[in-house]
């Protein structure tokens, strides 16, 4: 593959990972004008953040075998498609719960685009790249934390809350034009493969026995969900405990996220001399300390605005790191069925991602210790998983290699 054409395949595969990420950060600051408008509290507002989690989740696990089937362009099409017309519904909104049901429409045809990157990675690249990979996409995903929120303070400063929904359609319209012009089909269409709720069921099955899938898989969703509850929760805690504008809500937003796109990007020099399990259980063990420091630093009253925002950087840095070797090793035994194993992954991930921002508003207390509680927690659990999961694939590798032996010594016999 040439230099300029894996570029544009990066940049559009990294586009289509970064439909969810954008449409959840570009509208953070807009929280309590919208709040304002539709006369609720934003605690109410946030639930649309969970519902645009709870559609993503569920949508990938409909996406998965359907990108197997019809192969990956034709799905993209009509997930994107539904995307653009439910943000130009949200403009004409009146209410936070038809912004709560909207938000879940825009996710299930959003989430097409996420299931499918994955799975191209794995279609396009060959296994030992895949780490590599998903840092370059992590470099594209990782621009809409800096552009995303800093672009929704102006627009809701400027023009109002409601045109950060015209703005995220034009995005899935440019988008939609960049896959049919430059994105290849990868795997071919299988017409062999049943859509029928049983053979959809046992195919799922099937991925979630693979112990490297599991053990990873649930290893980087509780890592990403102390993302996802950082992102549930850090409106309030700027906003309205430090008393940040939207605007200075928007740079806090940027700067942290370059520690995500930074750590992501050093994860690829790291990968030519260390191998990526390495890597992941030293930066989950820097992730638990900060989490830990976080958590206790608010308990005790001892952060202001810039020692939470320093040590909510350090806790991201880590996540750069965690997510592409993750992702990598999860897919890493697929091939066949690699658009449901992608699917499963990202239910996973936005299952716990939803669980953990609902989490957040739940437990919310005029205060940042939900957030940074369960950042914490997500961290150490994530730390645990890692490492018993770990001992866990090397004990079976190593029972599967002697069974191999066993049998050898008797076919020779």
């Amino acid at each position: 593959m040439k230099g300029r054409s894996k570029f544009f395949l990066i940049l559009v595969l990294g586009m289509l990972s970064a439909i969810g990420p954008f449409s959840i950060d570009m509208y953070l600051p807009g929280f309590p004008a919208i709040a304002k408008d539709l006369n609720t509290t934003v605690a109410h507002v946030s639930l649309s953040l969970s519902s645009f989690f709870i559609g993503i989740s569920a949508g990938q696990l409909l996406y998965g075998p359907l990108l197997d089937r019809f192969g990956r362009k034709k799905p993209l099409y009509a997930g994107l498609t539904a995307y653009l017309l439910t943000s130009m519904a949200c403009v004409f909104i009146t209410s936070a719960d038809a912004l709560i049901w909207l938000r879940l429409l825009q996710a299930l045809g959003g989430c097409a685009g996420m299931v499918a990157s994955r799975a191209l990675v794995r279609d396009l690249f060959p296994v030992e790249e895949s780490a590599k990979v998903f840092s370059l996409l992590m470099l594209v995903v990782g621009v809409s934390p800096i552009i995303a929120p800093t672009l929704g303070g102006y627009i809701t400063a400027s023009i109002g809350w409601k045109y950060i929904f015209v703005a995220l359609g034009i995005m899935a319209a440019f988008i939609l034009i960049a896959v049919y012009v430059g994105l290849p089909e990868g795997r071919k269409p299988d017409t062999a493969l049943s859509l029928k709720p049983p053979a959809i069921i046992a195919n799922f099955l099937s991925v979630l026995k693979e112990p490297q899938f599991h053990t990873y898989a649930l290893t980087g969703s509780f890592a990403a969900a102390g993302l996802y509850a950082y992102i549930a929760g850090s409106p309030y805690v700027f906003m309205e405990i430090f008393n940040v504008t939207e605007k200075q809500f928007g740079w806090i937003f940027a700067l942290v996220a370059m520690g995500l796109i930074a750590s992501s990007q050093v994860n690829s020099f790291l990968l030519r001399t260390h191998k990526s399990g390495q890597i992941i259980k030293v930066a989950l063990l820097c992730q638990t300390i900060t989490g830990i420091a976080l958590f206790a630093g608010s308990a005790l009253g001892l952060l202001g605005v810039l020692s939470t925002i320093s040590l909510i950087f350090i806790f991201l840095c880590c996540q750069g790191f965690t997510f592409p070797n993750t992702s990598a090793l999860s897919l890493a035994p697929f091939s066949k069925n690699a658009g449901s194993a992608s699917a499963l992954l990202g239910c996973i991930q936005m299952a716990i991602g939803a669980a953990t921002s609902a989490l957040v508003s739940f437990l919310s207390n005029h205060t940042a210790l939900p957030m940074t509680g369960v950042m914490a927690s997500c961290a150490i659990i994530s730390f645990i998983i890692v490492m018993a999961g770990s001992r866990m694939i090397v004990k079976r590798a190593s029972l599967e290699q002697t069974e191999e032996e066993a049998a050898e010594m008797i076919m020779t016999s």
